[in-house]
């Protein structure tokens, strides 16, 4: 009975204490410390995989980058090149239309050359008919006179070649029209040269 009493009141062993005083844990804890070594392993390897993803996707942005500037820098080199091809045959159509006038002006000379006593006055038609097909070829590409007889002086559009004391015309006004003057439509290409009306000086009385 004695040696069942003492079995009974026999305490149990205490936990062995840690370096740091501290009591084991046991098998709990380290389970616990197992999981959030996996869970930080985990935690780690979705980072990686993440910016391995950003990477390719900015390596991605970076390649198409340089595609649009390749392609932008070809499409600055093709419209001036275009540009060039323009302003060299801007002119190709207006010329094609002045080739016949140009092949009449032949003939005209050539008419000339050969002219005997009585053809003058059909030189002369032919020469007029040469002049209206010109005049008509030049309107359509949009070329217009400028017609200052008669006008006050601009100076937008005319030059004043000279000044002509007039005593019935009004000071200012174009007396007289030297130079036809041209515009494309409404740019000036030539002002007309005009003489100007001013105003007589007063005569000195003695």
């Amino acid at each position: 009975m004695k040696a069942d009493r003492n079995e009974r009141t026999t305490p149990e062993p205490r936990p062995a204490a840690k370096a740091d005083g501290s009591a084991e844990a046991g098998p709990a804890a380290d389970r616990a410390e197992a999981a959030a070594a996996k869970a930080a392993l985990e935690s780690t390897a979705e980072e990686v995989k993440e910016l391995k993803a950003q990477a390719a996707k900015a390596k991605e942005h970076w390649e198409q980058l340089l595609r649009t500037a390749a392609e932008f820098e070809n499409f600055k080199k093709r419209v001036a090149r275009d540009r060039q091809e323009a302003g060299k045959y801007a002119n190709e159509s207006l010329l094609q239309t002045l080739i016949p006038v140009l092949d009449n002006l032949d003939m005209a000379l050539a008419a000339a050359n050969q002219a005997q006593d009585g053809s003058l006055e059909s030189l002369r038609t032919g020469i007029g008919l040469i002049h209206q097909q010109l005049g008509k070829v030049l309107r359509e590409a949009g070329l217009e006179e400028i017609n200052a007889a008669g006008k006050m002086f601009d100076p937008n559009w005319h030059e004043a070649v000279s000044q002509q004391e007039t005593a019935g015309t009004p000071e200012g006004q174009v007396v007289q029209q030297l130079r036809k003057g041209y515009k494309l439509r409404d740019r000036l290409l030539r002002p007309a040269g005009v003489v100007v009306a001013k105003k007589p000086a007063e005569s000195k009385e003695e």
